[in-house]
């Protein structure tokens, strides 16, 4: 369960990258990790840390001071490519994305993204430059991602609106997935299941 997807407003992390896959995003070694909170380290690890654990220099991304708190990230082309691992995503909420914006998305990862409270948001080449020109003109520049419209606000008081699943949003804006669902419905499933009792008795004996 995750919280539920209210508007973000935030700055944004900046990472042009392209085909960025599943293992960059969390190397497989870390996938026998339980503890989501703990994640956040292993976010893009081996681009953030050499191997004795120091912070690389120049940082990446992620490490330099201005970005923290940032929970939008404006991703490369195929952002999530590889193996399935819901860790990915796990590692991003972890670190505190909730959105990221990218021309497309593995369609794995995407839905792993979907079950798990972060929002991927797909937008035209076109639209995908504009964003990151005017990240490069103000790289403090404030979006505000409203699900519930379905729509991205620019600093200049445009509006980005893009697509995304009719249920997908219902459970992002409950931060519910199909189970919780389900059983939010459980007092109407009994009170049916009370007023249609089975039509074939299964305690009958076979004879």
């Amino acid at each position: 369960m995750a919280e539920p997807f209210t508007t973000i407003v935030s700055r944004v992390v900046p990472l042009p990258a392209e085909n960025v896959d599943t293992d960059q995003i969390v190397p497989a070694r870390f996938l026998k990790m339980t503890d989501k909170a703990g994640l956040a380290e292993a976010l893009f690890h081996d681009w953030r840390f050499t191997e004795d654990g120091a912070l690389r220099e120049p940082p990446f991304v992620l490490d330099r001071p201005a970005m923290a708190g940032r929970a939008i990230l404006l991703a490369g082309d195929n952002f999530g490519a590889g193996s399935s691992r819901e860790h990915a995503p796990w590692a991003l909420t972890a670190w505190g994305i909730r959105a990221i914006i990218s021309t497309s998305f593995a369609d794995i990862f995407r839905t792993n993204s979907l079950k798990n409270g972060l929002l991927p948001i797909v937008v035209d080449g076109a639209t995908h430059r504009r964003l990151f020109e005017l990240l490069a003109a103000d790289p403090d520049a404030v979006l505000t991602v409203d699900l519930a419209e379905q729509g991205v606000l620019l600093p200049d008081g445009s509006t980005i609106e893009f697509e995304i699943d009719p249920f997908a949003r219902t459970m992002l804006l409950a931060g519910t997935d199909e189970i919780g669902y389900l059983l939010s419905k459980l007092p109407a499933i009994e009170a049916y299941e009370a007023t249609h009792p089975p039509r074939v008795d299964t305690l009958a004996s076979a004879g």
